[in-house]
């Protein structure tokens, strides 16, 4: 039996672990569903299932690349996307099965975005081999419009594929583009928020504060100090 005090820390190890399984279980989920869907003889969704596959090591890949050590929650949430987007959304046809759910992907994707613009001019501003000095209020709003951006951006590809491929990604044209901009643009204004109260207050114990963090702490030499001369 372990002693009392050591408990806390072996289910603090085991929650630690909770993002990897989760992770791994989704993967396996689109590897087993690409093998169903070819023995079914649905080789375009199988076909399609295993490139997703292939997509959802790309934080990784892109992070190994970059020399960046990238966090498993945001890794295991980026995966998580991919999962309900890509394969549930498109293969297995939720966008058209649940007419939210196209909504809720576009408030995940402002929420994951916007981390990333946060931790990107976040990283800028504290690195000390770069002469940036940034307000709060700056860095807040550039994850805002980093994520606003990026949602523009995915609505001109969806209109491109539409209008060049005959797709259907619009749904129903110009009012899902909208609904799904400011669906985006709230998520991304509740990121840039806590991103701002975090560097206003920091200390409270708050997910993003966490993240913030771990990846500090992952990448100690994009925050080492510069070297004297």
């Amino acid at each position: 039996m372990l002693p009392k005090e050591e408990v806390p820390e072996v289910q603090q190890a085991q929650f630690i672990n909770l993002p990897r399984w989760i992770g791994i279980f989704l993967k396996a989920s689109i590897g087993l569903g690409s093998v169903l869907l070819f023995s079914e003889g649905n080789y375009q969704a199988a076909f399609e299932s295993l490139i997703i596959m292939l997509v959802t090591f790309l934080p990784v890949l892109m992070g190994r690349y970059f020399h960046i050590r990238i966090p498993l929650e945001f890794d295991t949430m980026a995966v998580i996307f991919i999962y309900m987007s890509l394969f549930l959304g498109e293969v297995r046809g939720f966008y058209f099965r649940f007419w939210w759910w196209d909504l809720i992907l576009h408030a995940g994707s402002g929420f994951l975005v916007g981390i990333m613009g946060f931790l990107l001019v976040y990283v800028m501003n504290q690195n000390k081999r770069i002469e940036m000095h940034l307000s709060p209020r700056f860095i807040a709003l550039f994850a805002f419009m980093f994520a606003q951006g990026i949602g523009s951006l995915w609505e001109i590809f969806e209109f491109a594929m539409d209008s060049f491929f005959g797709l259907n990604m619009q749904k129903s044209g110009i009012v899902d583009t909208m609904w799904d901009l400011i669906v985006n643009g709230i998520s991304a204004m509740v990121i840039s928020l806590l991103g701002y109260g975090y560097l206003k207050a920091a200390g409270d114990d708050s997910f993003l504060e966490q993240l913030i963090q771990k990846f500090i702490r992952a990448n100690p030499r994009i925050f080492r100090k510069k070297r004297s001369r």
